[in-house]
């Protein structure tokens, strides 16, 4: 049975990677889905009523406005917004520029906030909905360098809560977040890719998690398209962690690779 059979969904972000999963698990289970993403989504003849693009700048209002309108001209309703659009980078405070910061939260938090905030009318219009942010599992635990990145992603999951409390009994909104871990994603493709020893360095995560292995983005589709779906009627306001065990787990000294250096 079709999960989300005939709502209507729009993805930011959905161009590509873990985005582009979601939006295909939604139309997959029967969903008509909207990519809306400053990249272009690249179906061109494959566009069909059931999978569409449409030009989103998440950090814009007058944007988020036009696309959520347009996608009510269009199907007559809307019901599931996913918040996936984000960017990253690494980088100290001190080395954060003023400008840098503004970016990462104009779009990480800014973003999230007008698209809820547009979809509300619309989704109480049709009765209720759905709304699943993608947060982080750096929005709970941090890795080096990630001040920005960490301070957007815990704004997303407290957004989370305050919406989830707010909208519930108002518009028969849920709102939940999905926290990713490590995904085998082109983004972190390139970043195993410029490691010295990249072979290793992909071995070295994965035996950070019990599952034995890097998440994969249909691994987040599948929890998402669940938190969109009737079948969580009942689910709001709250984190979902997919991280294949890893946050679970506290970090060892590798006592192997100890014992072999010092071993005569």
């Amino acid at each position: 049975m079709d999960m989300v059979k005939d709502k209507v969904a729009v993805v930011t972000g959905g161009s590509r990677g873990i985005g582009r999963s979601i939006a295909q698990k939604l139309c997959d289970e029967g969903a008509f889905v909207v990519i809306g993403d400053v990249m272009d989504a690249g179906l061109d003849d494959k566009e069909t009523s059931s999978l569409s693009y449409m030009r989103l700048d998440v950090s814009d209002a007058g944007s988020v406005r036009q696309v959520i309108q347009d996608v009510v001209d269009r199907y007559g309703r809307l019901d599931i917004l996913v918040n996936n659009a984000g960017i990253m980078f690494e980088r100290l405070m001190e080395e954060t520029a003023e400008e840098d910061w503004d970016r990462m939260m104009n779009i990480n938090v800014k973003g999230v906030f007008l698209c809820s905030r547009y979809a509300l009318a619309p989704m109480r219009e049709s009765g209720g909905g759905a709304i699943v942010n993608i947060g982080s599992i750096e929005g709970i635990v941090n890795n080096p360098m990630h001040t920005a990145y960490a301070a957007s992603k815990g704004a997303v999951h407290a957004m989370t809560r305050a919406v989830a409390v707010d909208e519930g009994h108002r518009s028969r909104v849920r709102c939940n977040s999905v926290c990713p871990g490590w995904i085998n994603t082109e983004l972190n493709a390139a970043y195993f890719d410029q490691l010295k020893y990249p072979e290793q360095g992909i071995k070295a995560i994965e035996k950070l998690h019990p599952v034995g292995r890097m998440g994969t983005p249909e691994d987040i589709a599948n929890m998402v398209c669940w938190l969109a779906s009737d079948q969580a009627g009942f689910v709001s306001g709250q984190q979902f962690v997919v991280d294949g065990g890893r946050t679970a787990r506290p970090t060892l000294a590798d006592f192997d690779a100890m014992e072999k250096k010092y071993e005569i």
